[in-house]
């Protein structure tokens, strides 16, 4: 691929990830469902993790985790380095045990959720803010909402993704 078909491509994810923060931050928070909101931007992250791999998912879940922190008030900052290495794990496990298809997207996306919740879960009884019982029904609304969304974040990115001649991970 030359270096401008790779720097169009990375210019498509970019719109892309600001179509789908536009969606996250100004769309689909007026509308909770069974009170939460879908979380959109890890599914980003999990869908160019599993489509470039590794490496290029790394830097792009560094750049989600930048725009989440600066983009969502309540930020501390570990959301830069947790994107990063979610899409380093993501692109590793798809480069080298699943594939590059919707259901690894799928699989990776209910993990990345499911711990990402789980952080949750697991300061808010640190800091004493509600019940277990209470938190996990919210985590689970929360991913089951999350994860609805996924095949319209993966193919919004996989059409990139197959426009700017993306490759297999090697």
């Amino acid at each position: 691929m030359t270096p401008q078909r790779n720097f169009l491509k990375w210019i498509g994810y970019a719109l892309a990830l600001a179509l789908v923060w536009l969606l996250d931050s100004q769309i689909l928070n007026r509308f909770p469902l069974w009170g939460t909101i879908p979380m959109l931007l890890p599914l980003a992250v999990v869908a160019v993790g599993v489509l470039e791999g590794a490496y290029s998912g790394t830097g792009f879940g560094l750049a989600v985790g930048l725009l989440w922190e600066l983009g969502y008030p309540g930020g501390f900052g570990g959301l830069i380095f947790g994107m990063a290495l979610a899409g380093m794990v993501v692109g590793a496990v798809s480069q080298y045990a699943l594939s590059q298809s919707f259901l690894s997207c799928q699989l990776c996306s209910a993990g990345v959720l499911a711990v990402l919740d789980g952080l949750r879960i697991f300061r808010a009884i640190f800091i004493q803010t509600d019940h277990l019982d209470v938190l996990l029904q919210v985590a689970a609304a929360e991913v089951l909402l999350s994860l609805c969304w996924t095949p319209v974040v993966y193919l919004l990115f996989r059409r990139v993704h197959r426009k700017m001649g993306g490759h297999k991970p090697t």
